[in-house]
């Protein structure tokens, strides 16, 4: 398998509705559903949800 197959890049996008996101790498084998991770959001100033988009 290619490296880009295994870990894509994906946009977690912040559900505060700033538009704000961050760009990471998933392992695709340990997770294969859509991310869900609890991040900073610096324009609200708090931590908030941020969902994989693809």
């Amino acid at each position: 398998m290619a490296r880009n197959e295994i870990r894509p890049i994906v946009k977690l996008r912040s559900t505060a509705d700033t538009g704000y996101t961050y760009i990471i790498r998933k392992n695709r084998r340990n997770d294969p559903d859509r991310l869900m991770l609890r991040k900073y959001e610096p324009l609200v100033r708090r931590h908030v949800e941020f969902r994989d988009e693809r």
